[in-house]
């Protein structure tokens, strides 16, 4: 498997209104920091997923307006796409694998649960691939062949042996985020908001891991090294899912809720407040890369 970016996504209601989204939509809408630039349109709202373009090294968050590309300090939507993506990931160079809602726009021309959509121009355009009006994947997950998906709707774990174009739908776990083993592919992770879960059948069961702190967000970038956001901000590490380490924390004061490891030193990071953060040691320091001009969206 290819330890490119493995993102996550978190439910919430999508809250812009239709009319301010279709009086945007004629500009390609940038979100600076919130020193030097004002967003012209509603941002990038709640963030979901993080992501490195093996193509260009470029730097992507998926939100509750779309997918954005980091262009300095600047976020800058791709295509004046406004779909709400929840589960993202880019399984390579210019290719990402999404799930979420239509936009406010398409409301009513498209059912309200997008399945499992695939760009391979980075964001530009975008086919669905399976599950349009079935699942709602708030989390998605590459694991060598295999493709997991925790779907919102029916609270399952669905498992892909195909790139997603047919699934299994697997056991039911309280996933906030899911992470697998870099060599083994039956290895699956549950982060559930208040401790961990193990899958060792490929998601056919998951068994609680005790103790463990409560996690939000979880990689393993190597075999035997877990990383993860607590509840409570931190980011730790452990070896075997029961034993963990403080790392470090965000240097604000949002709590750490989106983990991507592009390496296990390389890491990305959004907070609650959806600003995004980069470490180049394995969490123990953090460079801001963008923070949002206003407030988010959510709750």
């Amino acid at each position: 498997m290819i330890r490119i970016p493995r993102h996550r996504s978190r439910a919430l209601i999508l809250l812009v209104a239709t009319g301010l989204l279709l009086a945007s939509c004629s500009a390609t809408d940038t979100t600076g920091t919130g020193s030097d630039r004002a967003a012209p349109g509603p941002g990038t709202g709640h963030l979901h997923g993080l992501g490195v373009d093996p193509a260009d090294g470029t730097v992507y968050a998926a939100g509750h307006h779309g997918v954005f590309r980091l262009e300095g300090s600047t976020a800058t939507r791709v295509a004046d796409r406004y779909q709400d993506t929840m589960g993202f990931t880019v399984s390579g160079p210019s290719t990402f694998l999404a799930s979420g809602h239509p936009s406010p726009a398409e409301s009513g021309t498209r059912s309200a649960h997008l399945g499992l959509f695939r760009s391979t121009d980075a964001g530009r355009t975008w086919q669905t691939v399976s599950a349009e009006g079935e699942a709602d994947f708030h989390a998605l997950e590459e694991a060598g062949d295999a493709l997991y998906g925790f779907d919102s709707l029916s609270e399952r774990v669905w498992a892909s042996a195909d790139g997603g174009r047919t699934w299994d739908k697997r056991a039911k776990v309280a996933a906030l985020d899911l992470a697998s083993h870099p060599v083994s592919a039956a290895t699956v992770w549950a982060a559930t908001g208040t401790g961990l879960a193990r899958s060792d059948d490929g998601a056919r069961t998951f068994r609680p891991v005790s103790p463990a702190p409560g996690l939000v967000a979880v990689e393993e970038p190597e075999p035997g090294r877990l990383l993860a956001f607590t509840a409570d901000g931190r980011l730790v590490a452990s070896g075997d899912g029961r034993t963990w380490t403080e790392q470090g924390r965000l240097p604000a004061d949002g709590e750490g809720r989106v983990l991507t490891a592009v390496t296990t030193q390389r890491l990305l990071a959004a907070d609650s407040t959806d600003a995004i953060y980069e470490s180049v040691d394995g969490g123990r320091t953090w460079k801001l890369l963008h923070r949002p001009a206003a407030a988010s969206d959510h709750p």
